[in-house]
């Protein structure tokens, strides 16, 4: 037997080990009828909330994640794809008077709009939302503008 025989032996037997695992992980689950794999629940990109979990169209969102004074309600979805999402809805906001503690949340109704569309860093196969756009139809907050734009984190 040659000097190196058991080695290559060795070597070819786990680099044959190493390919059937590889191809084993890249082989893509059977899901049972009725559900969906990740790929396909998100081929069109998320919103991602507070808690770091990503969302389609979502009927409410937390816009502040520290204190809570400020979240979108009552979202009606009118478009959803990979490019933007619409919705019309309200934007309940405390007022902070005379503190955020003692204040009164107030309903303005609103036009939501998610558009920027980029690879999530959490979990780069998912395309995420990275800006929205609040455009207030009626009353707004004091503070702002009619329109206002927040970029959201990934």
């Amino acid at each position: 037997m040659p000097k190196f025989g058991v080695t290559k032996t060795a070597a070819l037997c786990a680099a044959a080990a190493f390919a059937a695992a590889l191809g084993t992980a890249s082989a893509t689950p059977a899901t049972p009828s009725g559900t969906h794999s990740a790929a396909q629940r998100y081929e069109d990109p998320v919103l991602v909330d507070c808690l770091w979990k990503p969302q389609e169209r979502p009927a409410d969102f937390m816009l502040a994640c520290g204190d809570g004074n400020s979240r979108l309600t009552s979202l009606d979805w009118s478009r959803w794809d990979a490019k933007s999402a619409v919705a019309k809805g309200r934007n309940v906001v405390n007022d902070c008077e005379p503190y955020c503690a003692a204040g009164t949340f107030h309903s303005y109704p609103v036009v939501v709009r998610l558009d920027q569309p980029e690879p999530w860093k959490k979990h780069p196969q998912l395309r995420h939302y990275t800006r929205m756009t609040l455009t207030y139809t009626d009353d707004r907050p004091e503070r702002l503008a009619s329109v206002v734009t927040y970029p959201l984190g990934s």
